[in-house]
């Protein structure tokens, strides 16, 4: 399966909130309570996506399409949200998150939009990142791992109503100048 990478834009609301919804469902059963899962809606988060998608660099939100435009991944990256996640010596970025399509995971969709939007950060100036991750969710830990992201000891729980999620920080840098990459609108053979 050949991957285009572009930016999110207006029109792309709707399906990033269909595959938030889908992906967190589909991977999240389990370590998060069902109630919590089974309360979302993708109409709930239309807005908050038509902001995400408007936002100017150094945000993004980068979409992996196949040669039918269909999206199978998403990633939204942004400079540090936190002040505790900026490193002490450099230009600091979040990998916000990275959420595939569950009827798109193993193709390569999730690596090609997750490399795609670290590129962008590098671009931006940004030298280190940093994401946060479901504590209990060794799937989604595992694909991190396996693309360089080092657990570096931070943890912190969410609160959602009565519940508390366990989130574990991971972090990674980044190359100090722009790296040869093709151009946006590359395709990208998927491995795997």
């Amino acid at each position: 399966m050949t991957w285009t990478v572009r930016r999110a834009d207006s029109g792309d609301v709707r399906e990033l909130a269909r595959i938030n919804q889908e992906s967190w469902r589909n991977a999240a059963r389990g370590t998060v309570p069902d109630v919590l899962l089974d309360r979302m809606l993708p109409e709930s988060h239309l807005n908050g996506w038509r902001r995400w998608v408007c936002l100017p660099d150094p945000d993004g939100v980068f979409v992996a399409e196949d040669a039918e435009g269909r999206i199978g991944s998403y990633c939204v990256v942004a400079e540090a949200r936190d002040d505790d996640d900026v490193h002490a010596d450099l230009r600091t970025g979040e990998l916000v998150g990275v959420h595939a399509d569950p009827e798109c995971q193993g193709t390569g969709a999730g690596r090609i939009v997750h490399d795609a939007a670290l590129d962008h950060l590098a671009d931006q100036g940004f030298r280190y990142a940093v994401l946060w991750v479901l504590q209990d969710d060794w799937t989604t830990r595992s694909f991190y791992a396996h693309l360089g992201w080092r657990h570096d000891g931070a943890a912190k729980e969410h609160v959602v109503g009565e519940h508390r999620l366990g989130l574990v920080r991971y972090g990674r840098f980044l190359p100090a100048r722009r790296r040869n990459h093709p151009p946006s609108g590359w395709r990208f053979p998927a491995f795997g």
